[in-house]
């Protein structure tokens, strides 16, 4: 079935009680028994609940995967993952990640004993050399937040697979519409589902997806143990969300390509990450890997005096952080999305006070560029 058909009928069972086609919204924490020893498969509501049970089934879909937990946040997908290893474990991760993963892996894994290498993983020799005898896991993104670095999904899956160590994908920047990271070889994704997922800006969700039987229940287990699961109301708001993935993502992309390369030409404006611009040192192994580029671009301005008044000056575009909602939003990552982000770590990737980061939402391309060259005309 085309992916497009699933974003609308990836859990193809209808509620069986009503037949309703939109699935109701179980608002209810507990469940009675029909008698002792008896379960209608749902008891409580931080184990399973039917609204979340029908999105978590979606997503396994949409992912290729065998299952799919449903979280609160992006970020409780990411600590609930963590637990999966224990002190002395050693993980390998994109130096490029979003900074709140980055702060997460630094202040409370760090603190409970994993130990961690941050590398371009772009550069296969660069995650081989950080190999040991504790190596337990390559954790990415793809592309990266905010540089748009990009890796090579199956090669690192083949390093992966012959070292027996996990490969976790973040792929929240294209979703399963534009990138299926198991299938590619990965064995767990990771999204935040507040972004592309959900696409309105209105809820905060995240999910865990894999295609292991021996995943899954570990992560089952600390899920309902921690209890970081999505809310039945916030469930029915990322299904609806997921219904219209593939038309949003389609034309996402299509004004972001059209920005991308107006950006390139203006003279305030020193470079542009987009990976689905030719020149982009991912292009190739996106347009192998991908079947989109997704929306995200990031590009430095001519000096900081130049991206702040941008910020102040945009009108339709909103200076906000998070991304992937119908509404286009500009962040100043230096500042937002990775201010915990040590200064000369920062420094080294360019995230610097001339760096903005774009989210392209489903404005007519028109109005953007406007609103963008205004903007930039007033920093003359």
């Amino acid at each position: 079935m085309d992916i497009k058909t699933l974003c609308v009928h990836g859990n193809t069972r209808n509620d069986d009680r009503t037949g309703a086609v939109s699935f109701p919204i179980y608002q209810s924490a507990t469940f009675a028994h029909p008698g002792v020893g008896e379960s209608t498969g749902y008891d409580y509501t931080r184990v399973q609940n039917p609204t979340r049970e029908h999105l978590e089934k979606i997503m396994a879909v949409l992912e290729g995967g065998t299952d799919a937990l449903a979280f609160a946040s992006g970020m409780a997908a990411i600590a609930c993952l963590a637990e999966l290893f224990c002190p002395g474990d050693h993980i390998i991760a994109s130096d490029d990640l979003y900074g709140d993963s980055v702060r997460y892996f630094n202040s409370i894994s760090v603190k409970n004993g994993l130990l961690f290498d941050f590398v371009d993983t772009s550069d296969m020799a660069l995650i081989e050399k950080c190999l040991r005898p504790e190596t337990k896991a390559v954790f990415i993104e793809t592309p990266t937040n905010p540089m748009m670095q990009v890796t090579d999904i199956p090669k690192v899956s083949d390093l992966t697979r012959k070292n027996n160590i996990l490969f976790i994908v973040d792929n929240t920047f294209l979703t399963p519409y534009f990138q299926r990271p198991l299938e590619l070889g990965a064995d767990i994704t990771v999204h935040s589902g507040t972004k592309y997922l959900g696409g309105h800006n209105d809820t905060l969700a995240g999910f865990l997806v894999t295609n292991r039987d021996d995943i899954s229940e570990k992560l089952r287990n600390i899920y309902k143990t921690v209890g970081t699961c999505l809310s039945p109301f916030d469930s029915w708001l990322i299904i609806r969300g997921v219904k219209t993935l593939a038309v949003r993502m389609e034309r996402h992309q299509d004004t972001a390509m059209k920005l991308a390369r107006w950006l390139c030409g203006h003279e305030k404006v020193k470079k542009v990450y987009y990976t689905g611009l030719p020149d982009h040192p991912g292009y190739a192994v996106s347009a192998r890997q991908a079947t989109g580029f997704g929306a995200m671009i990031s590009f430095e301005t001519a000096d900081r005096e130049t991206a702040r008044r941008v910020l102040e000056g945009v009108k339709l575009i909103q200076y906000a952080e998070s991304l992937g909602g119908v509404e286009s939003l500009i962040t100043y990552p230096v500042l937002q999305t990775h201010a915990d982000i040590p200064a000369e770590q920062r420094a080294a990737k360019g995230i610097d006070e001339t760096l903005l980061r774009l989210s392209v939402g489903l404005e007519a391309f028109e109005d953007l560029r406007d609103d963008l060259a205004a903007a930039l005309e007033e920093s003359k």
